[in-house]
């Protein structure tokens, strides 16, 4: 559901809502365009171009589609999901299908459980017994992870392996509700691996190192540490003031606060709603303001911008969720265990 900040912005958005920028949606439609057409054109000239040039454009232009598949499965550029699940099918950055991507996604948008590692399928954090279980070198990895170098070198690898082990998991214990897009997406990326080889000269191994990992590394930057620990739901979402280059490239997710408050708003009017109330959603986030990812890279180029292990739930939670507080009243009752406040506290 939309969290307004009061009737009067409610009312605004209505408004806006029915004005013909919103119905049309056309700066979408546009990206849409210029998206598929350059990447295609890319691929299509990247002989001409030198796969020097040719591979870190559509490395750029895969991260670019990523930011429109969030926007898809949000209800944009239509109502129809079906229709948005065509437009974001193609296999253009290779490791997620859309409807994996889409079913985790919005599961991650109940912002009640953020960050929560049983919960959220895009924490960065785990419970504290699954912490300690880690062997050093895992756990070392880990907090690496959590650097924005690390974020951007291994975080991508990290991504694919756990959504590769989520897929077989679920088969394995006989939920294959996934398994049709696994296959149409697998099928589908084979024939553009076989396309590129074959048509534009760009092997598989070296479009996939070349092009499609850093893709996503561009996209963890976005992402390094969207999400922080704190009590209050509200004051998890980070907000970015990056400059406009990325946000285009992320279609304005950096307002990340605002998004999740109001995630039906399109891409295109994020910038603007929070413009006009910048100080309230300063507030309303606890002041969780970023000044541009270089802020980020400054301070966190090699030091961990938060512990891996959840600090405000002890070890009598897992990130399996299999807890009393769970099975009794769910994961929306577990209370935060002494001394953690003084803990948030530490890493806020």
């Amino acid at each position: 559901m939309p969290h307004y900040l009061d009737d009067t912005q409610r009312q605004e958005l209505t408004t806006a809502a029915a004005s013909w920028h919103w119905r049309t949606e056309w700066p979408t439609w546009l990206v849409i365009g210029v998206i598929y057409g350059g990447w295609f054109g890319v691929a299509l000239h990247a002989q001409r171009l030198g796969l020097t040039v040719a591979l870190p454009l559509l490395a750029v232009l895969s991260a670019w589609y990523m930011s429109l598949q969030h926007e898809l499965l949000h209800g944009h550029p239509t109502r129809s999901p079906r229709l948005n699940a065509l437009i974001g099918a193609a296999p253009l950055a290779v490791w997620f299908p859309y409807g994996v991507y889409r079913r985790t996604h919005l599961q991650h948008h109940c912002d009640h459980d953020l960050t929560r590692p049983w919960a959220d399928p895009e924490s960065f954090f785990v419970g504290e017994h699954a912490w300690t279980a880690k062997r050093p070198l895992m756990r070392a990895l880990m907090t690496f992870r959590n650097t924005f170098g690390g974020r951007i070198l291994i975080g991508p690898a990290f991504a694919i392996v756990a959504t590769l082990g989520d897929a077989v998991t679920r088969i394995r214990a006989g939920d294959r509700r996934d398994l049709p897009g696994w296959l149409l997406h697998i099928a589908a990326l084979a024939l553009l691996l076989v396309w590129l080889d074959r048509r534009c000269g760009i092997s598989p191994a070296l479009f996939l190192l070349g092009a499609s990992y850093p893709a996503l590394s561009l996209s963890a930057i976005r992402s390094f540490h969207e999400h922080r620990v704190a009590v209050d739901p509200a004051e998890r979402s980070v907000i970015n003031e990056a400059a406009w280059p990325w946000r285009l490239l992320f279609l304005n997710n950096n307002f990340h606060a605002v998004h999740h408050d109001l995630p039906g708003v399109p891409w295109f009017a994020l910038g603007r709603v929070y413009t006009r109330r910048r100080s309230s959603y300063h507030v309303r986030n606890g002041g969780y303001l970023v000044r541009g990812y270089g802020e980020w890279l400054r301070r966190f180029a090699w030091r961990p911008v938060a512990p891996v292990a959840h600090p405000l739930y002890g070890a009598s939670i897992d990130d399996a969720g299999l807890t009393s507080a769970r099975v009794a009243g769910g994961a929306a009752d577990v209370q935060p265990e002494p001394g953690a406040r003084r803990r948030l506290a530490q890493v806020a």
